[in-house]
């Protein structure tokens, strides 16, 4: 039951992004050239995300444990490190280049663009190649 709820999720979160057009590397582009041809329809897109999200999260956090899981796992860290520093500009840095973060360049795999497996299959070298790096680091 856990798994088919995560693909209803997965599914339907998908589909969300791909209607809001955030499948469409143009459309990002644009909302990201804020001194060109800026696209403002993102933030509305991104400020509904936030709205659903705000509400959800205060009415999932009054149960006392979640529907398939025994605890809540919410993250612990606060701390702006380095690590954070790093992910975040390469996050932001693939973004910028391509248009995509990982949600939307995996729903956007469907269309079948060779750039677009390009860039997932580099998102997934890199987490892979993030991973041995920190585990080197921690031995």
């Amino acid at each position: 039951m856990k798994a088919l709820a995560a693909l209803v999720c997965g599914l339907m979160f998908g589909a969300g992004l791909a209607l809001s057009g955030m499948t469409d590397t143009a459309k990002v582009l644009g909302f990201l050239d804020i001194f060109g041809d800026w696209m403002p329809d993102l933030a509305f897109v991104m400020g509904g995300a936030v709205a659903v999200t705000a509400i959800a999260f205060t009415l999932v956090l009054r149960r006392r444990t979640p529907i398939f899981a025994q605890a809540f796992s919410l993250p612990q860290a606060r701390a702006i490190d380095g690590r954070l520093m790093i992910g975040s500009a390469l996050f932001g840095t693939g973004w910028g280049l391509y248009g995509y973060c990982p949600g939307p360049g995996l729903t956007a795999l469907i269309y079948g663009h060779t750039g677009t497996l390009a860039f997932v299959v580099s998102m997934f070298a890199g987490m892979w190649l993030a991973s041995r790096w920190l585990q080197g680091r921690a031995s």
